[in-house]
């Protein structure tokens, strides 16, 4: 995790978790998606996820297609 990432957690923008990994953030993403949760956008920002990373995560098609232009 860079350090921009540790200050912007640190800093308490993201109270949830004290640290996040890469593959914890995408399984956090897919439990919101799934839930129904669409507020998902400040995670893939962060770590920049891709589609392809979020639907091996388990994600369903129909929900990562619905973020439309915010992934690649």
């Amino acid at each position: 995790m860079g350090k921009a990432k540790k200050r912007s957690l640190h800093l308490g923008i993201n109270d949830q978790f004290a640290k996040l990994t890469r593959l914890e953030a995408v399984q956090l993403v897919v439990e919101k998606l799934k839930k129904g949760d669409n507020d998902v956008y400040a995670l893939i920002t962060l770590f920049g996820l891709s589609a392809e990373e979020i639907l091996e995560g388990g994600a369903s098609y129909e929900a990562v297609k619905g973020l439309g232009g915010l992934l690649n």
